[in-house]
């Protein structure tokens, strides 16, 4: 399980980074969030297989987030791909799919579904057993989404408590494990509550994509419990200007919402080119805000990879 980043720069793509794509992989699956042009290329480096994506998540139909789809569509369709994949974004995202799937002769002979998810408030709009995916509208010029990846932990059994109970190993314990009642041979009725723990804490990730800082996105993340946020910085705090100008964000109002949100982990992304050549003022920054508010504060690279396992994952939820 873990992050992986196939791009980190802004608008202009960079000498060294691409621009803005991400790909989390999960037990088994691979979730791509955002796909900048040149993103399909970036996998070839990393063990991200573009045939076991089958969902792809748009933060806003800004070029940067976008125009590596259809060439990684078209990809898809040459290696033979024959299941559907899962396309979700703002409103107008189905006529910009649409319009690349009309982009030129291909082989996508496999069915591209598309999803637009309204921004007047978050939805959880994907779910399994083992996770949840929520969005949430962010603050930008044109349409855009945020978007939280929620592991789901089933509760943990307390066989202690189970024996003390006088149940037998078999169907009665697993019963109460899926949630479900069970009467004894003596007549006493057992509840799940009775012998089951509350769950371990998961893993849980925010993304804010291209936005103006907002202190109810970090509200909803502490909701959900995140313990890692990715969040845009595009500028250095001296530029805040710029940052309002152009609706992004800044190193310090990052570092503001990871704070509101109570994360562990603050990921900074979504980086200016003007920092290619001079990163200094930038890191600097970084460095400065090291250590405030009980956050680990990463800048992200390209072709960087984020173990989830290096998560402080504690076995009780944070009250």
């Amino acid at each position: 399980m873990k992050i992986v980043f196939l791009g980190t720069g802004a608008a202009v793509p960079a000498k060294n980074r691409n621009p803005t794509s991400i790909a989390i992989k999960f037990n088994g699956e691979t979730f791509l969030f955002d796909c900048g042009e040149g993103t399909q290329r970036q996998m070839i480096y990393t063990d991200v297989s573009p045939m076991k994506i089958d969902n792809i998540f748009i933060t806003h139909l800004h070029g940067d987030h976008i125009l590596g789809i259809p060439g990684l569509l078209q990809s898809m369709g040459f290696n033979g791909r024959k299941t559907p994949i899962n396309i979700y974004g703002p409103p107008e995202t189905e006529g910009i799919i649409n319009s690349m799937l009309n982009m030129g002769y291909h082989s996508i002979n496999f069915q591209v579904n598309v999803y637009e998810i309204p921004i007047e408030k978050p939805y959880c709009i994907l779910e399994s057993e083992s996770y949840k995916i929520y969005s949430y509208p962010m603050e930008h010029s044109i349409p855009t989404l945020g978007y939280v990846f929620k592991e789901k932990k089933k509760p943990q059994l307390d066989i202690k408590r189970a024996i003390e109970l006088g149940i037998n190993v078999g169907p009665d314990l697993k019963k109460l494990k899926e949630g479900r009642s069970v009467i004894l041979k003596d007549g006493r009725e057992i509840h799940p509550e009775d012998v089951l723990l509350p769950p371990k804490r998961g893993i849980s990730i925010g993304y804010s994509g291209d936005t103006l800082p907002l202190k109810d996105f970090g509200k909803f993340l502490k909701s959900l419990d995140c313990n890692i946020l990715i969040h845009e910085a595009t500028f250095d705090s001296s530029k805040k200007e710029n940052a309002f100008e152009t609706m992004h964000s800044t190193i310090e109002d990052a570092v503001n919402i990871g704070a509101i949100a109570k994360v562990e982990e603050l990921i900074l992304t979504h980086i200016s080119a003007r920092y290619e050549d001079n990163m200094e003022i930038y890191l600097n920054e970084v460095i400065n805000h090291s250590g405030e508010k009980n956050l680990n504060i990463t800048i992200a690279e390209d072709l960087m990879e984020f173990p989830l396992k290096k998560v402080n994952k504690n076995n009780k939820n944070k009250k």
